[in-house]
């Protein structure tokens, strides 16, 4: 998979959404970055990490944060409406919204395609690509577990921001590593994030 659509909204768990995008660009992907306005407001809660309000200023800092990456970022904002994400003539090979927010996933779940983000997620479905959802939410309410369920219907995966603690994370980075990794092996990136089992 060479082209990725990465979307972050404004669930809590950047951290797992800036080190996949880290991920896919240093393992030479062309990354379609969609930042919702509420990813914005959790990057700076969480990570202290202020992103520029211009979306081409997001590629520009990303390259620059993950310098000689080797990859290609492009940065759309939500009512970009002739971003390549936002057509079936020109989708990626796999979508990713990571996090991603009960809201977003409800939108998606029932076809709102109200901003950039919620329509690229209805192409992929529509198009019949993969669709990776890394919701970060506990508990979960019945209403998540429909929308959820209709999701996985549609053909998206969920990869809930669930992390093992077998291979004994020593720090937070790794407990962040771990979903990472399942993500990649779910796009079928190689990565050396974590060995496989039983290996």
């Amino acid at each position: 998979m060479n082209r990725i659509t990465l979307a972050l909204t404004g669930a809590s768990g950047m951290a797992y959404g800036i080190r996949l995008l880290e991920c896919l660009l240093r393992a030479g992907r062309r990354v379609d970055l969609l930042v919702s306005p509420a990813a914005r407001i959790v990057a700076r809660q969480e990570l202290d990490l202020g992103l520029p309000a211009d979306t081409g200023e997001i590629a520009a800092f990303f390259d620059a944060r993950f310098a000689g990456h080797g990859g290609a970022l492009a940065a759309y904002g939500k009512e970009e409406w002739f971003a390549p994400a936002a057509s079936g003539s020109n989708p990626a090979d796999a979508m990713v919204v990571c996090p991603c927010s009960m809201g977003a996933l409800a939108a998606i779940a029932h076809g709102m395609a109200d901003n950039l983000i919620e329509r690229a997620a209805d192409v992929m479905l529509k198009e019949r690509r993969p669709l990776i959802l890394v919701p970060r939410e506990t508990p979960f309410s019945l209403v998540h577990l429909r929308n959820m369920t209709l999701l996985a219907e549609a053909g998206a995966t969920l990869l809930p921001a669930n992390p093992g603690f077998y291979h004994r994370p020593r720090n937070v980075e790794e407990v962040v590593d771990f979903v990472v990794a399942r993500v990649l092996d779910q796009l079928r990136v190689p990565h050396s994030l974590m060995r496989p089992w039983g290996a």
